[in-house]
């Protein structure tokens, strides 16, 4: 079997960003899937299961309720490596293009108090997995230390 793109990564050199995974025909529609990188892979601890199913839940609200966004959007998801999610978007897009959307994603994570949303017995199947409060520092880590200016292009 032919090698998937992702995993033609080098992800001993992937660094924190926002890259263009692949874009997809769909229909005669471009989709555009991006590699939302928080954790530098096989260099720093991953994600904890339980901080990015709360990301999970909490981005996937915020963006599938924005008010310019929400029609466009098609999928937030964590990669089961855990260093970071994909976000799938309807539109021919690059990474600069959603900069200020992954801001905006960010500071509403991290700044989020509340019940997390459909964090219920009957909204999740395993609606116990949840970390509030981890989820807030690391939402506020990657929007600090990597939205400020982040890498847009991979090139390795």
């Amino acid at each position: 079997m032919d090698k998937i793109p992702s995993f033609c990564v080098n992800h001993l050199i992937l660094e924190r960003g926002i890259y263009v995974s692949r874009k997809d025909s769909v229909n005669g529609n471009i989709i555009t899937t991006f590699d939302i990188r928080m954790k530098r892979p096989n260099r720093e601890p991953v994600l904890h299961p339980d901080t990015i199913h709360t990301i999970e839940h909490l981005a996937a609200t915020f963006l599938r309720n924005h008010p310019q966004w929400k029609e466009r959007i098609i999928y937030w998801g964590p990669m089961g490596c855990l260093t970071g999610n994909y976000l799938i978007v309807q539109g021919d897009l690059d990474s600069k293009d959603i900069v200020p959307l992954m801001r905006e994603t960010f500071e509403f994570i991290s700044t989020f108090e509340g019940d997390v949303p459909g964090a219920s017995p009957r909204d999740c199947g395993n609606y116990l997995m949840m970390n509030l409060p981890v989820a807030r520092i690391e939402a506020k880590r990657f929007l600090d230390e990597v939205l400020v200016n982040p890498p847009l292009e991979y090139g390795g």
